[in-house]
Protein backbone atom coordinates (compact mmCIF):
# COMPACT_ATOMS: atom_id res chain seq x y z
CA UNK A 1 0.00 0.00 0.00
CA UNK A 2 1.37 3.58 -1.16
CA UNK A 3 2.15 5.84 1.85
CA UNK A 4 0.03 9.39 1.62
CA UNK A 5 2.60 12.05 0.95
CA UNK A 6 2.76 14.32 4.07
CA UNK A 7 0.69 17.76 3.95
CA UNK A 8 3.03 20.29 6.47
CA UNK A 9 6.84 18.79 7.30
CA UNK A 10 7.90 17.57 10.73
CA UNK A 11 9.88 20.96 11.51
CA UNK A 12 6.29 22.80 10.26
CA UNK A 13 4.39 20.23 13.28
CA UNK A 14 7.17 21.32 15.59
CA UNK A 15 6.79 24.76 15.29
CA UNK A 16 2.85 24.47 15.88
CA UNK A 17 3.28 22.48 19.12
CA UNK A 18 5.78 25.37 20.22
CA UNK A 19 3.35 27.94 19.57
CA UNK A 20 0.72 25.94 20.75
CA UNK A 21 2.69 25.40 23.74
CA UNK A 22 3.12 29.46 24.65
CA UNK A 23 -0.62 29.74 24.13
CA UNK A 24 -1.52 27.57 26.86
CA UNK A 25 1.44 29.50 29.06
CA UNK A 26 -0.32 32.49 28.13
CA UNK A 27 2.49 34.65 26.81
CA UNK A 28 1.88 33.83 22.88
CA UNK A 29 1.25 37.51 21.23
CA UNK A 30 -0.84 38.29 17.93
CA UNK A 31 1.19 40.45 15.50
CA UNK A 32 0.45 43.90 15.37
CA UNK A 33 -1.65 44.70 18.46
CA UNK A 34 0.63 42.75 20.71
CA UNK A 35 -2.22 41.24 22.47
CA UNK A 36 -2.47 37.68 24.54
CA UNK A 37 -3.93 34.82 21.76
CA UNK A 38 -6.01 32.78 23.48
CA UNK A 39 -7.82 31.25 19.98
CA UNK A 40 -6.49 27.81 19.35
CA UNK A 41 -6.97 28.77 15.43
CA UNK A 42 -5.57 31.85 15.98
CA UNK A 43 -2.43 30.22 17.71
CA UNK A 44 -2.00 27.43 14.76
CA UNK A 45 -1.87 29.65 11.88
CA UNK A 46 0.65 31.87 13.71
CA UNK A 47 2.75 28.73 14.02
CA UNK A 48 2.15 28.02 10.86
CA UNK A 49 3.01 31.59 9.03
CA UNK A 50 6.11 31.61 11.15
CA UNK A 51 6.80 28.13 9.75
CA UNK A 52 5.79 29.38 6.18
CA UNK A 53 8.64 32.26 6.45
CA UNK A 54 11.52 30.24 7.30
CA UNK A 55 10.92 28.16 3.65
CA UNK A 56 9.28 24.69 5.89
CA UNK A 57 7.20 22.27 3.82
CA UNK A 58 3.55 24.27 4.88
CA UNK A 59 0.32 24.37 1.73
CA UNK A 60 -0.18 27.78 0.56
CA UNK A 61 -2.52 29.49 2.42
CA UNK A 62 -6.66 29.20 1.02
CA UNK A 63 -7.35 32.44 -1.69
CA UNK A 64 -9.95 34.21 -0.03
CA UNK A 65 -12.17 34.21 -3.94
CA UNK A 66 -11.90 30.40 -2.63
CA UNK A 67 -12.59 30.49 0.69
CA UNK A 68 -15.60 32.84 -0.16
CA UNK A 69 -17.45 30.34 -2.82
CA UNK A 70 -17.03 27.46 0.19
CA UNK A 71 -18.59 29.33 2.24
CA UNK A 72 -21.61 30.44 0.28
CA UNK A 73 -21.84 26.84 -0.66
CA UNK A 74 -21.93 25.78 2.48
CA UNK A 75 -24.63 28.15 3.19
CA UNK A 76 -27.27 27.39 0.47
CA UNK A 77 -27.07 23.70 1.43
CA UNK A 78 -27.61 24.45 4.78
CA UNK A 79 -30.84 26.02 3.72
CA UNK A 80 -31.71 23.24 1.43
CA UNK A 81 -31.56 20.63 4.81
CA UNK A 82 -33.99 23.13 6.49
CA UNK A 83 -36.49 23.43 3.88
CA UNK A 84 -37.08 19.98 3.26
Amino acid sequence: MARKARKYSRKASADVERVMKKRKAGTLKSGRSGRKVTSRKQAIAIGLSEARAEGKKVPKKASKKKAAKKKKTAKKSKRRAKKS
